[in-house]
C-alpha cells in the first residue's frame, strides 16, 4: 500500500509505501470509544457511500440507532483501520529546471534506514 501527500504550491511530495494491516479489534474499539456520541451514532446509521435517495432516510437510521442505543455505543462491526508499516519513503521537491530532489529512505533487514539520493 502507498500514501502519497502532495503541495503542488511548495513543489513538495512524501510517498510511504508499505504493508498496510488491520488494527486489532481491542485498539478499534478503544478509538471509538474516544469518539463523540454523535460520530459513534453516525458509524451505526450510514453505510458509507452507498447511495440514499434524501436526507429522511439518514435522518430515519439515526433515530433508529439512537433509540438501539440509549447509553454507551457498541463498535460496529464493519469499522476499524489501518496501518501501514513503512518500508518505504520518498521525498520530492520540484526545481524550475526538472532536475529535481528526490531522496528515499528504504528500511532495512536489521530495522535501520538507508538513504539513497535518486535521479529525478
Amino acid at each position: 500500500a502507498a500514501l502519497t501527500f502532495y503541495w503542488p504550491d511548495w513543489e513538495r511530495q512524501v510517498c510511504v509505501r508499505g504493508r498496510a494491516e488491520r488494527i486489532p479489534r481491542d485498539e478499534a474499539e478503544a478509538y471509538f470509544k474516544t469518539r463523540p456520541r454523535g460520530s459513534q451514532l453516525a458509524a451505526w446509521a450510514s453505510n458509507q457511500c452507498d447511495v440514499v435517495a434524501d436526507r429522511a432516510v439518514l435522518d430515519a437510521a439515526w433515530d433508529a440507532v439512537a433509540a438501539k442505543f440509549p447509553g454507551a455505543v457498541a463498535l460496529p462491526p464493519n469499522w476499524g483501520g489501518y496501518v501501514l508499516n513503512p518500508e518505504q519513503i520518498e521525498f520530492w521537491q520540484g526545481r524550475p529546471n526538472r532536475l529535481h530532489d528526490r531522496f528515499q529512505f528504504r528500511k532495512q533487514a536489521d530495522n535501520s534506514w538507508k538513504l539513497d539520493r535518486l535521479a529525478p
